[in-house]
């Protein structure tokens, strides 16, 4: 299920809250836009924290899967936000959703592949019989990174053209959450996804491509697009590579294909290096831009509910995150 944030703002808004900037850089309007593709995001209302968001999509994935409370044995928070470094964000989901004490509760961070890898973490501890159903949830907040960019930009007359590149990723961020209830095959709600396999690969030798931290008390991150783009899109064929040795695929085989959800160029560069059908690609970026753990879920939620992801579709899950870590999965929709 995913939850999306009731606060919109366009790329043509955001361009208007740097308009200084663009005034003493003498930038080109509509320039945000047209590079990324990114015609609006959405945020959440400043008062919210992560572990609500993360909480308000968990509890619509529990109805969607017929359980309660007392039916989750585990529980995994799996964004890049979280409400503060102790305790876990899971803990303060785990209580406004009011689950059971049998439940484990962790959070698992990877950057935008979070979600994804919890995916995994959860169906494994159920293949070995140790739990039987468990809810992954992700809430992200890229409102405050936002907001810091602007105003740094705003605000520091010594930026130039080429000093403001890597602040640029910052400005394609959004908010949104999701989650899903992972179970046995046999306790499985009708309509339910099948995982059946999958692949990862990761390259650490990229892990200063993409950093995000705390700074004086906000959060700060800086990007250098370029060199992502290209280390991430080889990182993918890689992985693509072993995904198929992995499931017995190949680029036919996925009626539908999911990836994270950066922008227009990312995923035009994506679908030609890997040799896959743009005509299979479901995209979500341009009304939410890149929504961290949350892209690949939400944009999943979306395309099932407008009927872009049918009854019977074979799916491929194609998850790249800053680090560098791909993380491929083969899903069919039952």
């Amino acid at each position: 299920m995913a939850e999306l944030p009731p606060e919109v703002w366009t790329s043509e808004t955001l361009e208007l809250k740097l308009a200084p900037l663009y005034q003493r850089l003498k930038l080109p309007e509509g320039r945000l836009e047209l590079m990324t593709g990114i015609h609006e995001r959405r945020f959440w209302p400043q008062a919210i924290r992560p572990s609500e968001a993360s909480a308000s999509a968990g509890r619509r994935a529990m109805v969607a899967a017929g359980v309660g409370p007392h039916d989750i044995d585990l529980l995994i928070h799996s964004s890049v936000c979280r409400d503060r470094l102790e305790p876990s964000t899971a803990a303060y989901v785990h209580g406004l959703l009011g689950l059971g004490p049998q439940a484990q509760i962790l959070d698992v961070s990877n950057a935008c592949l979070g979600w994804l890898n919890a995916i995994v973490l959860a169906a494994g501890l159920i293949e070995s019989g140790q739990i039987r159903r468990a809810l992954v949830c992700a809430g992200e907040d890229g409102r405050p990174l936002v907001e810091r960019t602007v105003r740094l930009l705003n605000e520091d007359l010594t930026l130039t053209r080429e000093g403001i590149k890597p602040y640029f990723a910052n400005l394609t961020i959004g908010a949104g959450a999701a989650a899903v209830v992972v179970s046995r095959d046999d306790l499985a709600a009708p309509g339910a996804i099948r995982l059946l396999g999958g692949a990862a690969e990761t390259d650490s030798s990229a892990n200063a491509l993409c950093e995000g931290d705390t700074s004086s008390d906000e959060l700060d991150m800086r990007t250098d697009s370029e060199g992502l783009l290209i280390a991430g899109v080889a990182l993918a064929q890689r992985c693509w590579g072993r995904f198929k040795g992995v499931t017995g695929w190949d680029e036919s085989t996925p009626q539908r294909v999911v990836t994270h959800q950066v922008g227009r160029r990312h995923s035009a560069l994506l679908f030609e290096k890997l040799g896959l059908d743009v005509t299979k690609d479901c995209q979500s970026f341009h009304h939410l831009g890149n929504v961290g753990s949350v892209s690949v879920p939400a944009t999943l939620a979306l395309a099932l509910a407008d009927g872009r992801i049918k009854s019977g579709d074979r799916v491929a899950l194609l998850g790249i995150g800053s680090g560098l870590a791909s993380l491929m999965l083969a899903v069919e929709c039952q």
